[in-house]
């Protein structure tokens, strides 16, 4: 290897810059003909990016206690000192993969692009800075890009200043148009991918764009009579409806014909349908790339300043499952939207149970489903609990004569009758039904609409029940031990053989939980007692118990109870109040839910939608057009500022030196998601998701995060931000 010395990354890896340019230019290669680009210039563009590091100013950076100087600097400047060397009619091109692959070239969140620093500084002064010690270190990086197979030439500082100037005039120019580059994409996706792999990412390159084997999803049963309908259409699109547990599915997946992004909503459990999906499709696709990709932003904050930049993932997989915070931000144009755009065109996206509790997220989807349709995926949308009005306006934007339209019978609806529901005033009144439970061994579920509730709960439960087996499970735990957590709680080992645990015991258990239980676990509980949510929630999280189907369980009832709604708006929170007693109010007392009926409660509960203005936040408009200057991004989305989701993660104090040498994987099991303002005050890492760092007395392995602790933990100053 030439000059293994200079280094492309710090701690924990210290990658010689010549093997990272390597591994990016291998995957630049890959995603070059995966979506149909130029493969020899994503190769060129790659092995440039980063080829300023090799500037001693760089190298002194790597580590933090040698920085000088007052001037930042920029790699992807001193990178683009190097232009000349390559063809001129790539040129242009080349610029585009490499002057923005970190920062937006003007308005930056840091003020760090190029087009901030000349604002701020002369050209010149910047031009100096970046080349200075020129005549010292360039003949290396004129080794390295020769031994990376590029045709160089001896370039004194005059030929770097004028190259300089020329790409300073390229993002001015740039900069005046309108739209995304494509040839940005390609390098951001692969330089996060190598990063993320490092010396596996040959191995898994070779996996990308693959399309999935999804016969399994063939599979018929009477019982589940979406499985019996048939998928075959010409037209592109999909809008299915059927109550929980009837296969949509499959037959989501049987409708689709490519690479599949598999979203869920926001407060979903995707890590139950990644294990689902993974084991169904095994054998039928022995080393498929299946990615999980989680609801949380890497948010870089700078004083005051926030920029919010998508978790891209591996770019390429067969499947990958998400939530929308991913997609949307190619609607707000956040950092890497490009890679993730370049992903997602033209494969198929499944929409799975988008739920619709409040104005903006529904906005959002409309306008994720307007985007999908511009980048020629083909949309296909799954729910039991759409409002009427969402299904016209969705169906609308997607074209009826586009769009196969598939709806169970009455019929068929009956044979999903399953729940009793009774309303109660309190916790306290579903006492002695928990109890009783307990004591004829039913599995018992109750849920919370609030972490903190939750836990209260848990906590109660613990103390009443010390011998019996309980869990609490919410989206304040390390990832990694919340899979674990879900897996025990599905009770079945990876050849669906039954572990006896919760789902699968035969005893009486107890499960506490949040929103995170009612999408995508497949878990069919005796009882439940819920807190009072919007219908289409309730009707989710119903569909947890007497799920299992049989000749046995058809015809049969279990129980639900439903806490009455709280009486004040704060008190609703996160939902709105007024939607609370609409939904509770269409509550049957005592009796069955008829499924039949579901639809038109669901319609009384959300008559009208309102839709809160967009348009202006989003950089894709409604007439087709993007409302956005090329090489640039936006620094955070309106999802960041309107949506309540956990959108950044922290790791406890004990976690912090294993995930400053832990690997990609590694450091996703130990992040936690919680929201930006309970976490703000506390110090930031600058690896991996840029997770902060809070104190291990907030959290415990049986109740997760607890942000009351987290609030106290604040006084202490060995955990501020200095």
């Amino acid at each position: 290897m030439i000059w293994p010395e200079i280094k492309a990354k710090g701690k924990p890896d210290f990658i010689p810059l010549t093997t990272h340019l390597e591994q990016v230019a291998i995957v630049s290669e890959q995603v070059a003909k995966g979506i149909g680009a130029n493969v020899e210039v994503a190769r060129q563009g790659a092995i440039l990016h980063d080829i300023g590091k090799a500037h001693p100013e760089f190298q002194r950076r790597l580590n933090e206690n040698l920085r000088i100087g007052v001037l930042p600097f920029r790699h992807e400047i001193t990178s683009c000192l190097f232009i000349s060397l390559f063809e001129e009619t790539i040129q242009p091109a080349l610029i585009d993969m490499v002057i923005a692959h970190h920062k937006s070239v003007r308005r930056d969140a840091r003020e760090k692009g190029l087009l901030d620093l000349t604002e701020e500084y002369e050209p010149e002064e910047v031009f100096e800075f970046h080349a200075s010690d020129w005549e010292t270190w360039s003949p290396k990086a004129l080794d390295i890009l020769s031994d990376l197979n590029i045709k160089v030439k001896p370039l004194s500082k005059n030929d770097a200043k004028e190259n300089f100037f020329y790409v300073y005039a390229y993002c001015r120019k740039r900069l005046k148009e309108k739209g995304y580059s494509i040839d940005r994409g390609v390098l951001q996706a692969a330089d996060h991918f190598a990063s993320a792999l490092i010396d596996k990412t040959y191995i898994y390159s070779q996996r990308l764009f693959r399309i999935p084997n999804l016969k399994f999803f063939n599979r018929k049963h009477p019982l589940f009579p979406l499985s019996l309908k048939s998928a075959d259409s010409k037209k592109p699109h999909t809008m299915v409806v059927a109550c929980t547990g009837a296969g949509k599915t499959d037959f989501l997946f049987r409708r689709c014909k490519g690479r599949v992004f598999y979203t869920l909503p926001f407060q979903a459990s995707i890590n139950a349908m990644f294990q689902r999906v993974s084991s169904n499709l095994e054998s039928d696709n022995p080393d498929l790339d299946i990615r999980l990709l989680h609801s949380a932003s890497s948010l870089a904050i700078k004083g005051r300043t926030i920029e919010e930049k998508i978790i891209q993932g591996h770019v390429g997989s067969a499947i990958k499952i998400l939530t929308p915070h991913q997609i949307a931000g190619i609607v707000f144009g956040t950092s890497g939207y490009e890679a993730t755009l370049i992903d997602i065109k033209g494969c198929d996206v499944i929409l799975d149970e988008i739920h619709t509790y409040t104005d903006i997220t529904r906005a959002i989807v409309l306008k994720i489903v307007h985007l999908l349709i511009y980048l020629g995926c083909r949309v296909h949308i799954g729910t039991a609990t759409m409002p009427s009005v969402l299904y016209n306006q969705i169906l609308e934007l997607l074209g009826k004569e586009n769009t196969l339209e598939v709806k169970l019978t009455d019929g068929e609806l009956d044979q999903f009758d399953r729940h009793k529901v009774y309303k109660i005033d309190s916790w306290d009144a579903a006492t002695h039904v928990i109890k009783q439970a307990v004591e004829e061994d039913k599995k018992v579920l109750l849920v919370c609409n609030r972490v903190q509730s939750a836990q209260e709960v848990f906590g109660h439960v613990k103390k009443k029940y010390p011998n019996i087996p309980s869990m609490l499970l919410h989206s304040r735990f390390k990832r990694g031990a919340r899979q674990k957590m879900e897996k025990q709680l599905i009770g079945k080992a990876k050849n669906c053989q039954s572990t006896g645990q919760f789902n699968t015991s035969d005893n009486a258990c107890v499960v506490v939980s949040t929103q995170v239980v009612e999408v995508s676990l497949d878990i069919s509980f005796d009882l439940m007692v819920t807190e009072c949510a919007p219908l289409d929630a309730l009707i989710q999280r119903f569909g947890r118990v007497n799920r299992v189907r049989n000749e046995q369980t058809i015809g049969t009832f279990k129980p639900v109870y439903v806490v009455a709604s709280p009486k004040t708006e704060k008190e609703a929170k996160p939902y709105d109040l007024k939607v609370l007693l609409e939904s509770y109010a269409q509550l049957p007392e005592g009796e069955v839910l008829h499924e039949r009926d579901i639809q038109q409660k669901i319609d009384a509960v959300f008559p009208v939608i309102e839709m809160p203005e967009i348009e202006e936040h989003a950089i894709f408009k409604n007439t087709g057009e993007w409302a956005i200057n090329k090489l640039t991004h936006r620094p955070k989305s309106f999802l960041l500022e309107r949506l309540e989701i956990d959108s950044v993660t922290c790791i406890v104090e004990a976690d912090e030196e294993r995930y400053m040498t832990g690997n990609f994987e590694e450091r996703m099991q130990m992040e936690i998601p919680v929201r930006y303002w309970s976490v703000q005050k506390f110090n930031q890492l600058h690896e991996g998701n840029k997770p902060f760092v809070v104190p291990d007395s907030a959290y415990t392995e049986e109740a997760g995060l607890n942000l009351d602790l987290l609030k106290t933990a604040k006084s202490d100053i060995n955990y501020q931000i200095l």
